[in-house]
């Protein structure tokens, strides 16, 4: 056996904890749909945070850092790295937006803004796609690390850990709905935070990599310190870096971090007391998210890099687990099963199962809140009553969990599970950034892009399966035109996002405007302001009709913005002090946290602005 008696015990007493609290805090969940998915929509903005974070912190985030560390470097984080950018805009400016919309899920939001039969169909395609499709593929990646945690730390084979896990991630969130989800992630974070902590120390202190000095002089790691690709390097420079930074955290939607808000992000927004406690939540997620978690997983990440150098290290060294499941993102647990001893090795592994039961739980009761809210409740039986939908939404949640098991024994790794949900996304994300501010954009528009995403990603992947030819492992032929695989992703990528965003772009001004009193009445209940609106505004003067009084057209978007930049600089800096502080560069540290204090100064200068309009 693997894990020692009391390895067992510590896990035995975690899943004891964590389905007492699902079941006490389960007690209102079943008396309505607002109870189950939106627990009474009065959750403190501390609680909500953490959830946030907990649901992003899944038992594949570690394995998917280590993937990147050993590919490209600590730099290669830049790929997630940017979405701050999105996360902080969503902080200051569509917080309290998707609060004052008081709808059940985002999907709810298109008969809001939008209105007529495509409105309709658009809800309840995406209550489809996204609820049951789209998100049987996030479990499925998360489950897939979950497959490899328990193949090398448990000694089970991939179905019977699956069946285990998913049985009591239905159990308790089937059962409490988001209230149960939100204090067990509490929980749950607090557990899996500790133990990234403890296992990045014990690795690092081991004989073998001999402390952090030595680990970062080390010639399989010393190339990959930088926090920034060079630019000698034009190619990862551009890939990891400029297209991130520049073009891919508003293009692409990716769940926990859409463009404009969105997903399980919007429902614990709209989750909050108020819209206070909206902009508090994200602001204390993207701070967790970014700026204190990173670091524990890359290091133990650069340190797998002396103990397995490649691949074929793992497959040699694990010869009882499948090929399929050895890549890169291997080494994570690999690691864990090869410092950590007897008792620490299980409150680690209790860690990792609490980090992917989160993300499980709250994906299961977002999905769920998509099919019985936007499809079973809207199309398929207006007239149900709220017991109806909640046992609908339990049974979905079951549903889900089986589907996506089913679809996890088939992946291989993390990153390729996260690549494809970005090329899948390309190209949408500027529509939900500017939906709230324009009133020209339709539901034609958004069906647009979302046909338009599929169709040009579909065709880019065809063109490179079948009319490409690859002559050398790194480089391909393109037309006669020979280029490296890393140039033709960045043009694979971007011109998706181009031909994806003139696409709905030009349908919207080929379809018509949406009924005036849609326009208006959104209006009146979002406040969203700004010249995208004026129209809208001076047709309703026109007709003596005052939308919202006059003191709430101050548009404080510039302020958010503003605030945006200084939030993404306070965090990043926080983010390097810490990196520079465990390489040992004190000149680096000190320049980093000047400039933290700096922008958190000015940005609760410019935040008192924005909350006093």
């Amino acid at each position: 056996m693997i894990l020692q008696p009391i390895d067992w015990t510590i896990l035995a007493i975690f899943f004891a904890i964590l389905l007492t609290i699902g079941y006490l805090a389960s007690r209102q969940a079943g008396k309505s749909t607002t109870n189950f998915f939106l627990s009474g929509r009065n959750m403190p903005w501390w609680l909500l945070g953490v959830s946030m974070v907990a649901t992003t912190f899944s038992a594949d985030t570690p394995n998917l850092v280590t993937d990147m560390v050993r590919t490209g470097g600590v730099a290669s984080n830049w790929l997630w790295w940017a979405f701050l950018l999105t996360g902080m805009l969503t902080v200051f400016v569509y917080a309290k937006l998707w609060n004052r919309s008081k709808v059940m899920t985002d999907l709810e939001f298109y008969e809001l803004r939008y209105s007529g039969k495509m409105a309709a169909f658009l809800r309840g395609f995406r209550a489809i796609y996204l609820g049951f499709f789209f998100n049987v593929m996030v479990i499925a990646s998360v489950s897939l690390a979950f497959i490899k945690i328990a193949g090398v730390m448990l000694g089970l084979q991939p179905a019977p850990a699956l069946i285990i896990a998913a049985v009591i991630v239905v159990f308790y969130s089937s059962l409490g709905g988001l209230k149960s989800i939100l204090w067990t992630d509490l929980f749950q974070f607090s557990f899996a935070m500790f133990g990234a902590i403890i296992a990045a120390v014990l690795v690092t202190r081991s004989p073998e990599i001999g402390g952090l000095s030595a680990l970062f002089s080390h010639p399989n790691v010393a190339d990959k310190l930088s926090l920034v690709p060079s630019v000698s390097q034009p190619e990862l420079f551009l890939s990891i870096f400029i297209i991130p930074l520049a073009i891919q955290w508003w293009a692409a939607w990716y769940p926990g971090a859409e463009p404009g808000g969105g997903g399980y992000i919007a429902q614990r927004m709209l989750s909050a007391k108020n819209e206070d406690h909206a902009v508090g939540a994200t602001l204390l997620f993207n701070f967790f998210h970014y700026a204190l978690r990173p670091w524990p997983w890359i290091v133990v990440g650069l340190a797998s890099l002396i103990v397995f150098p490649d691949i074929q290290s793992m497959v040699d060294r694990f010869p009882d687990v499948s090929t399929q499941y050895i890549q890169n993102d291997f080494a994570y647990p690999a690691m864990l099963r090869e410092f950590l001893p007897a008792g620490l090795l299980g409150l680690v592994v209790a860690s990792l199962i609490a980090a992917y039961m989160s993300t499980t739980a709250s994906q299961l009761n977002w999905g769920s809140s998509y099919l019985v809210n936007d499809f079973y409740g809207r199309f398929y039986n207006p007239t149900a009553t709220e017991k109806q939908k909640v046992t609908f939404g339990r049974i979905s949640t079951v549903a889900l969990m089986f589907f996506s098991v089913l679809l996890a024994l088939v992946l291989q790794n993390a990153l390729q599970a996260f690549q494809y949900l970005l090329m899948i996304g390309a190209g949408t994300g500027l529509i939900y950034i500017l939906r709230w501010f324009w009133w020209r954009i339709n539901a034609y528009s958004e069906i647009a892009a979302m046909v338009a995403a599929g169709f040009f990603s579909l065709m880019f992947i065809l063109a490179e399966n079948f009319a490409l030819t690859r002559i050398e492992p790194d480089m391909v032929e393109i037309f006669g035109m020979t280029t490296s695989v890393t140039y033709w992703n960045i043009i694979k990528f971007t011109g998706v996002v181009f031909l994806t965003s003139a696409s709905w772009i030009i349908v919207t001004f080929l379809t018509q405007p949406i009924k005036e009193e849609t326009l208006r009445s959104f209006y009146t209940r979002i406040r969203p302001g700004g010249p995208g609106w004026k129209a809208v505004v001076d047709r309703a003067k026109a007709e003596n009709i005052e939308l919202i009084k006059e003191s709430d057209l101050r548009w404080d978007v510039p302020t958010g913005i503003i605030c945006m930049i200084l939030g993404c600089i306070s965090i990043y800096s926080i983010l390097f002090s810490i990196g520079n502080i465990l390489y040992g560069n004190t000149i680096q540290t000190l320049i980093f946290v000047g400039l933290g204090t700096v922008s958190s100064l000015l940005l609760v200068r410019f935040w008192n602005k924005l909350k006093m309009k």
